[in-house]
């Protein structure tokens, strides 16, 4: 029996500061920045952790268990 990973992503909207740091080094293109607020396209997301390790404020959080 294999066990099953977790995988969480979580953005805390009140301390990003919509900088698109996040943005511009997502290997796969999972994240775009709208005048509002930051989308993750879940479809493309692999949860590797580029964009919480970028982020300035610390508004992303990513967690695979």
């Amino acid at each position: 029996m294999g066990d099953k990973i977790s995988k969480e992503w979580k953005i805390d909207r009140q301390k990003c500061i919509k900088c698109g740091g996040c943005v511009s080094v997502c290997p796969f293109q999972a994240l775009d920045l709208n005048k509002d607020e930051l989308i993750r396209d879940k479809s493309k997301c692999t949860f590797c952790g580029i964009c919480e390790k970028v982020c300035p404020v610390k508004a992303i959080k990513v967690h695979k268990s």
